[in-house]
């Protein structure tokens, strides 16, 4: 007889080989993915909000300025599925832009936080149709029978694509083209250039709202699997690196120690980082280059007056 396994129960054990992986290394690394538990979805939505954090309002006023654009872009009766979508604040301007969408799949790793957008994107949209998926979108996984191949459109929005490296990318617009299928489509918000100072200070807060975002991946470590690390003995750092067009997030260790996870032992020195997330920004014509080698064509930037931000629309090559 068959026997199925819990997904709680393989993503707690991805989670470990992750943890053990990552600090392993010699330049100790964790996957961004697991920054958003359900507190640390919380952490970044209160980001968003922040006068530091523009990517958001951008992005959103970019959607409601060019909302009837992108509604014809996306054509009527869409089946929208959007990947890692948390609040899916921006969700509900583009949902109130379409025109009769059939079906909603919001996409996200985080369980419990993607129950609560759910239902209150059921109580905004009472006649549209919402089917939940608790996935990772960074790795393989199945869209449900269920949901009509077409008109399937893609929506990836808040410069997330940035956290992936190149392979990631690839790999991910590879895998949202074979969803959507051949007549799909796709708007995902790319963060653009700009200058160094804006760019670090959006992942550095006043309020250190991102600190505590950041460390808070070390408190689920050592809630899920019986960490030992001090909080008080680690800093938030982001830092610019030019040869990766990337703001990198780095946790510091303020001296000397060691730490344990589900049993192995780890040592840092002082001033070893943890590096948690890159935010990589693109050149319109460097991330066209991107999806074409992902499986699709360009059709439409939509862009705010300073071109801070832009959200790419694409049809399946």
């Amino acid at each position: 007889m068959l026997q199925t396994v819990d997904p709680r129960t393989r993503q707690a054990e991805a989670f470990r080989m992750d943890v053990w992986a990552g600090l392993a290394r010699r330049r100790k690394a964790l996957p961004s993915r697991w920054l958003y538990d359900d507190r640390g979805c919380e952490l970044f939505e209160a980001i968003t909000r922040l006068e530091e954090y523009y990517p958001t309002r951008t992005e959103t006023a970019i959607l409601q300025m060019h909302g009837a654009e992108i509604a014809a872009f996306c054509g009527e009766d869409a089946v929208l599925l959007e990947y890692g979508a948390g609040a899916a604040l921006k969700t509900e301007i583009l949902l109130d832009a379409l025109d009769a969408p059939r079906l909603y799949v919001p996409i996200d790793i985080a369980g419990n936080f993607l129950k609560q957008t759910a239902a209150r994107i059921r109580q905004r949209f009472q006649r549209l149709q919402i089917r939940p998926l608790a996935a990772d979108f960074t790795a393989d996984f199945e869209i449900p029978s269920g949901v009509p191949l077409t008109p399937r459109v893609a929506f990836f929005p808040g410069s997330t694509i940035g956290n992936l490296n190149e392979a990631e990318t690839l790999a991910f617009l590879s895998r949202m083209r074979a969803h959507v299928g051949p007549q799909g489509k796709a708007m995902i918000g790319v963060d653009l250039k700009k200058d160094i100072p804006t760019l670090v200070a959006a992942y550095d807060d006043k309020k250190r709202v991102t600190a505590a975002f950041n460390l808070n991946l070390l408190a689920r470590v050592n809630r899920e699997l019986r960490g030992t690390f001090m909080l008080d003995q680690y800093a938030h750092e982001a830092r610019w690196n030019d040869a990766e067009s990337a703001v990198e997030m780095h946790l510091v260790s303020l001296q000397c120690q060691r730490v344990t996870v589900d049993g192995r032992s780890f040592a840092f020195a002082a001033g070893e980082t943890i590096h948690t997330e890159s935010s990589r920004k693109y050149s319109p014509d460097g991330f066209s280059g991107l999806a074409q080698h992902g499986g699709w064509r360009i059709r439409a930037m939509w862009t705010d007056p300073q071109r801070r931000f832009g959200v790419f629309g694409m049809c399946a090559a």
